[in-house]
């Protein structure tokens, strides 16, 4: 039998001696986040995996998040600390489906929310994250986006930026689909003096009553530097816990206790332990074309996004 300080001392030991970096999304559980060489979001991660000196990493999130790492560090081993964790939202969009949509919309510029599949993003013009969208988009000449796959991302972009026109699929997250303007009100009648800060992800009827809107690290920010105490948060609930340690001082309350992501679920120390050991998680191999391919997109966004 081992604790959940032991377990961590070992995979710190291990990582260490397998020159191994680790890398974990903020919806893990705090424990996860202990034992990482960094933390943050999908695309602040691989960036960091790409300037880490090991030649291993270790990817405590879902598929498509690894395979942005393979895209930008192929020269690295990537490993994925549960096979079975993907990406619904990433998932929702076959290649077919996007070929067919461009043949709908030839005149449209391709916008794809880095959550997609390394396939998806070889048909793509441009990705965004839910933090660069709105100033990407901005700075794309054409007019005409067709934006994929999150039509409530979109949404909130299109709101912002009203000189141009949008296409959407119905696409998006489950997991914020599960908030609604219900559990805003009842948020908002527990808890009358918090600030609500959600995430873009979330049904227009979420994000046009909330105080503040932006991405996951956006939300830990203007909590951190916020006077005000208390917060409702409108995000993976991971978060809560999260800002609970950063911000001691001040108070967090979930907008649902539904709002949990089962895929980001999946990752535990035991597997992350497992993993390092060979025991478990899968290797992200990936076919030069593709990464290749798969990569305009990212490199576009870094041209328009600085």
């Amino acid at each position: 039998m081992m604790t959940t300080r032991e377990l961590q001392d070992e995979i710190l030991r291990l990582k260490k001696e397998k020159d191994v970096c680790i890398l974990a999304h903020a919806y893990q559980n705090h424990e996860i986040l202990e034992i990482a060489d960094y933390t943050g979001d999908s695309y602040g991660l691989s960036k960091q995996a790409a300037a880490a000196p090991q030649q291993n990493i270790l990817m405590c999130g879902v598929r498509f998040m690894a395979e942005t790492v393979k895209i930008l560090s192929p020269e690295k081993h990537v490993f994925l600390s549960n096979r079975e964790a993907g990406c619904p939202m990433a998932e929702q969009l076959e290649v077919e489906g996007l070929q067919r949509l461009k043949e709908q919309y030839p005149d449209h510029t391709v916008v794809a929310y880095i959550n997609t599949t390394a396939k998806l993003k070889t048909l793509c013009d441009v990705c965004v994250t839910s933090s660069s969208a709105v100033k990407i988009v901005k700075n794309i000449p054409n007019d005409k986006i067709l934006f994929i796959p999150d039509c409530n991302l979109g949404a909130w972009v299109e709101k912002q930026i009203p000189e141009k026109k949008f296409q959407f699929i119905q696409g998006g997250c489950p997991t914020h689909l599960f908030l609604t303007r219900e559990d805003m009100a009842y948020a908002k009648e527990q808890h009358p003096d918090a600030l609500v800060l959600v995430h873009p992800e979330c049904r227009p009827e979420v994000t046009d009553l909330a105080d503040y809107a932006g991405s996951t690290t956006g939300i830990m920010s203007f909590a951190e530097k916020s006077d005000a105490k208390e917060f409702i948060i409108g995000t993976e609930n991971s978060i809560v816990e999260h800002l609970q340690f950063q911000c001691p001082d001040k108070r967090f309350y979930p907008l649902s206790k539904n709002c949990i992501c089962r895929n980001m679920k999946l990752t535990t120390l035991m597997g992350v332990y497992n993993c390092l050991l060979g025991r478990d998680g899968e290797e992200i191999h990936m076919d030069e074309t593709l990464r290749r391919d798969a990569m305009r997109p990212i490199e576009n966004m870094l041209k328009l996004g600085g």
